[in-house]
């Protein structure tokens, strides 16, 4: 079955080229029409590490040993141009398996701009363009043949302002699922269901599913944006920010509820709150700015990545511990 609609962007979507220079820029041409989801299977499996079936969007229910925790993405000196400016460079990251991953810095470093590369939403922005690699078990997420929109399936996002859609809670969550072809309203209620249960909603709005998802509480809101997410079954959910807009209350029922996911999904994080990446990461990327001497620019760079208990207690970098301990940022 062809994928005909993108429903992260009412436009054709968009698919990336190569200059000679070995830039991936973005092209919104007619012609560049998307692959089908099975032939973005094959390609995406093609090459993958032995064992990794990348159709399959489920873990296992038991938890994954975080040393031996096979590798989710790889980046490999990661850039990220806006036109002419180089917002972030030189990024190597290894992501883990059924851990949270946190990345910190101060404002202006680049954390979301590198979160987006994961599921490629900067493609979105008709000015953007990256080098260097983006690898999901070994495949290049950049390659001209992978097909966006079922990337967008398998890495799902939770974006730093609840934004639910203008719908009731039921087809907030039943969204993605009717575009991805299910038509059957039993099947839909057991998706319906089983999503909010897994965002730790269901006991809390199982009896008016007909209202609407913005007459819920900032907390609720953003938890039916991650039963959103979790309904197309992804592998890896993003989060930008998730809790900024929450009261403390809500912050600690959306930690909980990241502990209870990983389990089963891979979790990436971008939070300004250091307390919360101590609190629930496994791994923490910290990410700081540098300043062109000609212009006023800044470009984001990486300084930092291990597990979190190394980072905050021992890190191996100066700037990392000025940062951590509250010297700069």
């Amino acid at each position: 079955m062809a994928v005909t609609l993108d429903p992260y962007r009412s436009a054709m979507p968009t698919t990336m080229g190569t200059t000679s220079s070995g830039e991936r820029q973005m092209n919104n041409h007619p012609k560049d029409l998307p692959m089908s989801v099975e032939d973005a299977d094959q390609h995406l499996n093609r090459g993958a590490e032995p064992g990794v079936d990348l159709t399959s969007t489920k873990t296992s229910s038991s938890a994954t040993n975080v040393s031996s925790a096979p590798n989710v993405f790889r980046t490999d000196k990661l850039a990220v141009f806006y036109g002419s400016h180089k917002a972030v460079r030189d990024v190597d990251l290894q992501i883990r398996k059924n851990e949270i991953t946190a990345f910190i810095g101060p404002s202006g470093c680049g954390k979301s701009t590198v979160l987006r590369c994961f599921n490629r939403m900067n493609d979105l922005i008709d000015i953007a363009r990256i080098e260097g690699k983006v690898e999901f078990h070994g495949i290049d997420l950049y390659d001209p043949q992978v097909n966006a929109v079922e990337v967008r399936r398998r890495i799902g996002m939770v974006f730093q302002k609840p934004n639910p859609f203008p719908k009731s809670i039921y087809d907030n969550v039943a969204y993605g699922p009717r575009i991805g072809g299910i038509k059957k309203r039993a099947q839909l209620d057991e998706i319906v269901e089983r999503s909010l249960r897994g965002a730790a909603l269901w006991d809390e709005v199982k009896s008016r599913l007909k209202a609407s998802g913005m007459g819920l509480s900032g907390g609720q809101q953003q938890r039916l944006c991650i039963a959103r997410a979790i309904a197309v079954e992804p592998e890896v959910i993003l989060m930008d920010e998730p809790c900024s807009a929450l009261d403390p209350i809500a912050t600690a029922r959306i930690e909980d509820l990241m502990q209870e996911m990983k389990v089963q999904y891979t979790i990436v994080i971008v939070t300004h709150n250091m307390q919360q990446a101590a609190r629930v990461s496994d791994r923490t990327a910290f990410f700081t700015t540098e300043v062109n001497p000609d212009s006023d620019r800044r470009t984001g760079t990486l300084v930092e990545f291990g597990k979190t208990k190394t980072m905050f207690s021992t890190p191996s970098d100066e700037r990392t511990e000025q940062y951590v301990t509250g010297r700069f940022g």
